[in-house]
C-alpha cells in the first residue's frame, strides 16, 4: 500500500513530496510507504476544515448518525484486509488486529447514537419573566494526535466523537504505522463524509504534532501520547489557550493482596503485561504481591511466561508478535539490565529469541524479574514493553504507598477474594481507572483517561462526547403573551 494525505476530500501528495518506507517489524520486508506532511500540509488541511465546519455544525445529528452508521459499516466490511495491513506494520497477531478494530467499529457506532442526545436545558432564573437556557455547540476544528501502537481504535475513540459533536478534524496518525487508519479513512470518505471534515495528514511529532497544537485555527487537541510529548503539546497550545485532552503515559500497578486467588491472577498478570507486547498504556508494569502469597503467585507467573511463543502476527495461533522497532527493544533491555543490575533476580526471558524465524524482526522473550528495588527504572518509568517488574509487600497499606508513590495515575489493577476489602483498597488508589478482579479497565460507555502527569480529559463514555462541545448561556426576557 502507497498511501496519500487526505485533505478536503481527496488524497494528494505532500507538498514537499515527503514519503516513508513502512516495514513489517517482524521481518524487516516493505509493507508500503507514505507520504509526510509537512507544516505546508497542516495549514492546508485546516484551512479546509474550516472551510468545512459551519455546514457540518448545522448538518442534523441525525443525518451526521448516518454517515457515522454507514462509515462503521464500510469497516466492518472491510476488517479482514484492514486487520492484516495493521498486523503487518505494527506486528500483533491478526486476533488483537481484529479484535482492536471491532472495538473501534463499536466506538463509531456508540457515538453516533450518542450525537443524537445532545441537548439543552432550561434553568431556574431570578425572575418570573426571564428564562434561562443552557445549550451547546461545536467547538470548532479539532486536531487529533495517535499513538503507533493501537492506531486503528484510538483513531475512531477520536473521529467518532469528533464528528458526532459536530466539530471537523484534521487528524495526525503515527509516521510509524499509518497504512491501515489510511483504510479506515477511505471507509469515512465512501460513506460520503462531505470533503474537508475528515482530514488525515501523517507525520512526525516534533513537526506536524508541534504545528497543530501552535495553529491558531486550531480549537481543541485531544492526543494519546507520551508524557513528554503531552508537556509539549500543552506549550505550544497556549498561544490561543486550546482545549486540551491528553492521555499519557502511566506506570500501572498490579496489586495482588494475600488473599487472591494466585492462579487466577497470574494468567490475568501475564496477559495484561505482555499482550501487544507490553506496548499498551494501561500493560501491567509493576506488580505488587504479598509476600504472604508470593511464592505461589511467583510461581504461577512463570509458568503462564514460559507458555509464550512468539511468531509472525500473520501466522495461524500465534498471540504474541515483534516490538515495533528497536528503540523501543533497546529501552526494555536497558529495564531489564538495570533491574538485575540493582539487585533483582531475572526469572525468565529477557533475550532476543534465538533462530532464523526472529534473526530479522524486533523480537524480545518476555521477562520476569523478581525482588525489584524501588530504584529501579522498571519501578519509576513506563517501560512499554514485555517486562513486568515485581517487588513483593508486607501488607496493604505498604502496597498502596507503593502503587500512588509515582507521579503518574492512568490504571491500576486489585485481585482479591474479599471485594469490600479490593474496593476499599481501589478508592484510595490514584488513576483514573481501576479494576477489580479484571485486568482491563476500558469501557464503551465509561470515561477513560489519567490523574496526575497521566494527563486531562475524557474520553469515551458521554463524557468523550461533551469534551468538543462548547456550553452557551442564553437568558432570555419574556412577556405574558396570554389574551
Amino acid at each position: 500500500m502507497d498511501r496519500k494525505l487526505f485533505i478536503d476530500g481527496a488524497w494528494r501528495d505532500a507538498r514537499d513530496a515527503g514519503r516513508l518506507d513502512i516495514k513489517d517489524p517482524a521481518t524487516g520486508e516493505p509493507v508500503g510507504s507514505s507520504a509526510i506532511a509537512g507544516r505546508a500540509d497542516v495549514d492546508l488541511a485546516v484551512a479546509a476544515a474550516a472551510r468545512a465546519l459551519p455546514l457540518w455544525a448545522e448538518t442534523h445529528a441525525d443525518e451526521r448518525a448516518k454517515l457515522l452508521h454507514r462509515a462503521a459499516d464500510l469497516v466492518e466490511e472491510r476488517i479482514d484486509a484492514i486487520a492484516e495491513m495493521l498486523t503487518r506494520e505494527q506486528g500483533k497477531p491478526v486476533p488483537d488486529s481484529r479484535k482492536e478494530i471491532s472495538f473501534g467499529i463499536s466506538v463509531i457506532r456508540y457515538y453516533a447514537e450518542e450525537g443524537r442526545r445532545l441537548g439543552g436545558s432550561i434553568r431556574p432564573s431570578s425572575r418570573p419573566d426571564i428564562r434561562s437556557m443552557v445549550t451547546t455547540a461545536p467547538v470548532g476544528v479539532v486536531g487529533a494526535i495517535v499513538p503507533w501502537n493501537y492506531p486503528v481504535d484510538l483513531y475512531c475513540w477520536k473521529v467518532a466523537p469528533v464528528l458526532a459533536a459536530g466539530c471537523t478534524l484534521v487528524a495526525k496518525p503515527p509516521h510509524e504505522t499509518p497504512l491501515a487508519i489510511g483504510m479506515v479513512v477511505q471507509c469515512f470518505a465512501d460513506a460520503g463524509v462531505p470533503a474537508g471534515v475528515v482530514n488525515d495528514i501523517p507525520g512526525t511529532g516534533p513537526e506536524v504534532g508541534a504545528a497543530l497544537a501552535e495553529h491558531p485555527g486550531i480549537a481543541m487537541i485531544t492526543a494519546t501520547a507520551s508524557v513528554p510529548a503531552g508537556q509539549s503539546i500543552m506549550r505550544a497550545a497556549a498561544g490561543n489557550l486550546k482545549r486540551l485532552s491528553l492521555e499519557l503515559g502511566g506506570q500501572s500497578p498490579f496489586v495482588v493482596l494475600d488473599d487472591a486467588d494466585p492462579k487466577e491472577a497470574a494468567a490475568a498478570a501475564a496477559r495484561r503485561s505482555f499482550s501487544n507486547m507490553g506496548q499498551i498504556c494501561i500493560a501491567v508494569n509493576r506488580i505488587l504481591v504479598s509476600r504472604g502469597i508470593h511464592k505461589d503467585f511467583i510461581d504461577a507467573l512463570v509458568a503462564e511466561t514460559s507458555k509464550i511463543k512468539l511468531g509472525h502476527g500473520v501466522l495461524p495461533g500465534v498471540l504474541y508478535g515483534p516490538m515495533l522497532h528497536e528503540g523501543v527493544r533497546g529501552r526494555v533491555a536497558n529495564h531489564v539490565a538495570d533491574a538485575v543490575a540493582k539487585g533483582g533476580k531475572l526469572l525468565i526471558g529477557g533475550r532476543v529469541p534465538a533462530g532464523a524465524d526472529y534473526g530479522r524482526g524486533f523480537f524480545y522473550e518476555p521477562a520476569l524479574v523478581d525482588e525489584v528495588p524501588d530504584a529501579a527504572l522498571a519501578l519509576t518509568e513506563e517501560t512499554f514493553g514485555p517486562l513486568a517488574a515485581i517487588r513483593p509487600v508486607a501488607d496493604d497499606r505498604e502496597a498502596l504507598r507503593v502503587a500512588n508513590a509515582l507521579p503518574y495515575g492512568l490504571a491500576a489493577y486489585v485481585y482479591s477474594r474479599d471485594l469490600e476489602r479490593a474496593w476499599s483498597f481501589a478508592d484510595r488508589i490514584e488513576a483514573g481507572a481501576i479494576g477489580v478482579n479484571v485486568n482491563d479497565t476500558t469501557e464503551l460507555q465509561a470515561p477513560f483517561g489519567g490523574w496526575k502527569m497521566s494527563g486531562m480529559g475524557r474520553e469515551l463514555g458521554r463524557e468523550g462526547l461533551e469534551a468538543f462541545r462548547e456550553s452557551k448561556h442564553i437568558k432570555m426576557r419574556v412577556r405574558n403573551r396570554l389574551g
